[in-house]
Order: C-alpha cells, then sequence, then structure tokens
C-alpha cells in the first residue's frame, strides 16, 4: 500500500523545537510493539484517531470539548507536531498521545483488531493532479484496512475541500463493503457541529472554497 504522507519540510520555531525535545517523552508515543491503548492512556474510554493533524487544531478542539473520550494523532510534519505539543501542554490535557509515523504502518502493525471507535481524516493531500490520484489515501485497500481496527459501529469522518476528490471518496466509501453512509439519502453530510472550523477550513471558505463531510458508520461485525 502506497504510504499516507510526503514529508513535508517546515521552519521549526524555537518554541516548537523546545516542545519536542521536552515533551515528546510525556505524549509521544514510541512504536516498538503493538499497543495497548487502554494502557498508554491509563483508562477505559472511548479511543478516537485523528490521520495527519496538521498543526492539530481539530483534534485540540475535540479533546477539550469530550475529556470523557481519548485522542490518538499521526502526523509526520514536525513543526505541527511541536506546535500540537504546546497546545496540550497549555491547555493540560491528558487525553492527547501523538505518534509520528507513517498512517498506513500505524495501522498495519501496532494497532490491535476493533480498538478504535472515531477515525477523521479531514483534509488530507488531495493529490491533484490526474497521474497523482493513486497516490490519495482513501481507496478501496485501505478502507479495507482501516475497517478492521473499527469497532462495530465506529464512525468514520473525512472532509476535503477538493471537490474532485470527495466525488472519489463519496465512489470508495459506498463501494465499501464494510461501512455503511450515516445519511439516509445517501451522498455527502453537513459539516457536523463536533467537527471544529481550522484556520485552513475558514481560510478557504473566505476564498469561496467548498467543502464536502462524509460521516460513515462500521457495519456490524
Amino acid at each position: 500500500m502506497i504510504p499516507s504522507f510526503v514529508r513535508r519540510k517546515g521552519r521549526i520555531s524555537k518554541a516548537q523545537q523546545r516542545a519536542l525535545d521536552t515533551l515528546w517523552p510525556r505524549y509521544g508515543i514510541e512504536l516498538n510493539q503493538v499497543l495497548d491503548l487502554e494502557t498508554l492512556f491509563g483508562r477505559p474510554a472511548e479511543k478516537h484517531l485523528e490521520i495527519g493533524f496538521g498543526r492539530g487544531d481539530a483534534l485540540i478542539a475535540m479533546a477539550k470539548a469530550h475529556p470523557e473520550h481519548d485522542y490518538l494523532g499521526i502526523d509526520i510534519y514536525r513543526p505541527g507536531i511541536g506546535y500540537l505539543l504546546l497546545q496540550i501542554e497549555a491547555a493540560k490535557l491528558t487525553n492527547v498521545r501523538i505518534i509520528s509515523a507513517d498512517a498506513v504502518e500505524v495501522l498495519q502493525q501496532y494497532l490491535p483488531p476493533h480498538c478504535l471507535d472515531a477515525v477523521y481524516l479531514f483534509f488530507p493531500d488531495p493529490w491533484p493532479k490526474k497521474r497523482h490520484h493513486k497516490r490519495r489515501l482513501v481507496q478501496a485497500e485501505f478502507l479495507k484496512l482501516l475497517a478492521q481496527r473499527l469497532k462495530s459501529g465506529a464512525i468514520f469522518h473525512l472532509a476535503t475541500d477538493w471537490e474532485n476528490y470527495a466525488e472519489q471518496m463519496l465512489l470508495e466509501l459506498e463501494a465499501a463493503p464494510d461501512f455503511i453512509n450515516t445519511m439516509p439519502a445517501g451522498g455527502f453530510a453537513p459539516r457536523p457541529p463536533e467537527r471544529p472550523l481550522t484556520k485552513f477550513e475558514q481560510r478557504g471558505l473566505r476564498l469561496g472554497h467548498g467543502v464536502w463531510d462524509l460521516v460513515y458508520q462500521r457495519r456490524e461485525i
């Protein structure tokens, strides 16, 4: 399966570097065996995963709004990880942990079957050129893998501001046997109130960009 990311370069501020140096041991996860999520967070609670959290704005907002849930974020963008670490520390959150790795690898090797209550994929790389569409994450093989990590009835919530990718997501998910569209009439969903508006999305909306949400549920196992 094609990796879920391309490593981006970015300038790391001094504060972000300090966060990576001092806060990563507290909130970061080193991958060396299959994760026991209850042990990792120290409690039984719903486990939610965000793939590609960017700066972590949505992840922080959800973790603040739902302290009863535990949140796992995966990304490889070091400035974004540093920024998120600073936000976790400032908000004194105990329900967020971070993995810096390819999400496909994490799903394949480090998460046990049927351990997740919700997965979020907000504004993934759209790979806009047609010859690069094969690199898009939301494809049949990925959906099959993800379904193996979701509990019965778990939610998979996606959002994109690329209409072509939104249409592909819809086609792939409608064809995936393990997922059910939560919209009674099918198709796209209105933005659920629990999905925070990120600065990235707000900027796009001001520029007149559309945003498409899809909310699917894992079929009963």
